[in-house]
């Protein structure tokens, strides 16, 4: 019996553009939620969210029981977080600030068992293997992880065609609001020149044979970079969203109130 297979990581190599959300509430009755949603992904976030190993499990077994495929975002590319990330079940991972081809490789090698890479032998003990119920876990696991790494900076950007070009990165994802602050322009990530480097970003990835991924919330803006190239794009994040659904409930109410007191 083989690992999973990685519908996330087919799809793309299939050619399509996925649509997804980030989860960032750290919560898996709230993931559970967002799940039931229709989007064709959804990204736990390790980096920005309050999560820990633990609250990233609980979130990946609910969101894969929805059928969604889930990717998770770590907060950095340490070696041992990705063994743990891995060995919990996941397949797909995001990392943060990748600014060299050497970076990149090291990543892959970081998620690919000996003699490809150094992950460490352990998922017998684990989730991802079925706690041993896979018995050719260790075989053909290799095969369904997909790896994406993020350029944020002036410096990733410098080092892109190398980045892309790495083995093992299966797709680059476009930091928009880091980028425009790493390029002088914080909050502005839809200015002139910062949308001029994700358009060249974007082809970029592409013509390297990687799936281009990026997040815009703006349908406009996420619709741009679909023309763009842009294959997986990120077009809610489960706070915002949820934040401004309540304070515009709490609008109506508030609203409602003062019509009947003034009555």
């Amino acid at each position: 019996m083989p690992a999973p297979e990685n519908r996330f990581k087919s799809r793309l190599a299939a050619g399509e553009v996925l649509v997804g959300a980030w989860v960032a509430f750290a919560d898996p009755y709230a993931a559970e939620i967002t799940a039931s949603a229709g989007f064709d992904w959804l990204l736990i976030d390790g980096e920005h969210g309050p999560n820990d190993l633990r609250s990233i499990m609980a979130q990946l077994r609910v969101i894969e029981a929805s059928g969604t495929p889930a990717l998770v975002r770590l907060p950095m590319g340490e070696d041992w977080a990705i063994k743990q990330a891995l060995d919990i079940g996941v397949q797909s991972l995001l990392i943060p600030f990748v600014e060299s081809a050497a970076d990149a490789a090291r990543l892959v090698r970081a998620t690919r068992y000996a003699p490809q890479g150094h992950r460490g032998v352990g998922a017998a003990l684990a989730r991802a293997s079925g706690f041993a119920a896979i018995p050719d876990y260790m075989a053909t696991a290799d095969a369904q992880i997909w790896l994406g790494v993020q350029v944020e900076s002036r410096a990733g950007l410098a080092a892109l065609d190398e980045i892309a070009a790495t083995p093992g990165v299966d797709g680059v994802f476009i930091g928009p609001a880091d980028l425009s602050a790493d390029m002088g322009h914080p909050g502005e990530m839809d200015h002139p020149e910062v949308r001029a480097a994700i358009r060249d970003a974007l082809g970029r990835i592409a013509a390297a044979g990687k799936a281009p991924g990026i997040i815009w919330t703006e349908p406009a803006l996420a619709a741009r970079a679909i023309a763009e190239g842009a294959r997986f794009v990120a077009t809610a994040i489960d706070v915002l969203t949820y934040a401004s659904a309540i304070r515009g409930a709490a609008a109506q109410a508030r609203a409602l109130r003062d019509t009947a007191r003034g009555g």
